[in-house]
């Protein structure tokens, strides 16, 4: 089994980056988050950390030996955690992996449909899915962001980014200002308040 990789990156592309090793080149799959960084390294030595897996082929009748690089062994582990939900594969996890791999756990940590539903391929059930199945595991991936934030209910949280979002905020401005206001108030019980809460908080910085 391969678990770590080095080489020179000759090239990455949507999904794949590819590998040159000594004599041997390897094509390797990427988390769509990992993209851009990968991008600007082409040409340098870089070091996976990987996954090595058999993908089923022609409905089942053959497989294919595939190798998912990680810039990182924590990323590598929170992967395979959250390829653990049902309906979640690999390869439509590399997909909807669009943003750092702490945002999502922080977002299955605060309960936060909405931040889930932005990721490609993640409808309103598969994010209750993986809310259902992860949260209370993805702390260690979180960081510091999901042990100071209050868990919130889902309705109440998004309503309250969605009204920010109408008053003109970006989505993720609105989720950092949520994020904040629950931080300091953690009893709050309706988006309302919330949202009159940011503008103070706004008017103080």
């Amino acid at each position: 089994m391969i678990t770590r990789i080095k080489g020179q990156l000759i090239d990455v592309q949507s999904s794949e980056a590819i590998l040159e090793v000594g004599a041997l080149t390897y094509a390797l799959l990427v988390p769509a988050a990992d993209v851009p960084e990968l991008q600007s390294k082409v040409g340098d030595e870089v070091e996976f950390h990987t996954i090595h897996y058999l993908e089923s082929q022609s409905q089942g009748t053959s497989f294919a030996p595939r190798l998912i690089g990680f810039s990182n062994e924590t990323n590598r582990a929170f992967f395979e955690l959250f390829t653990t939900v049902k309906g979640i594969g690999n390869r439509k996890a590399l997909r909807a992996l669009v943003r750092p791999f702490n945002e999502t756990a922080t977002a299955i940590a605060q309960r936060d449909v909405s931040a889930l539903t932005d990721l490609p391929e993640i409808g309103k059930r598969s994010a209750e899915t993986i809310i259902a199945a992860l949260h209370g595991k993805v702390d260690a991936f979180a960081g510091q962001a999901a042990s100071v934030i209050e868990p919130m209910t889902s309705p109440l949280y998004s309503d309250a980014i969605e009204m920010l979002m109408q008053l003109g905020e970006s989505r993720k401005d609105a989720r950092q200002l949520v994020n904040k206001v629950i931080a300091l108030e953690p009893d709050m019980d309706s988006a309302d308040q919330i949202v009159q809460a940011t503008f103070q908080l706004k008017g103080k910085s």
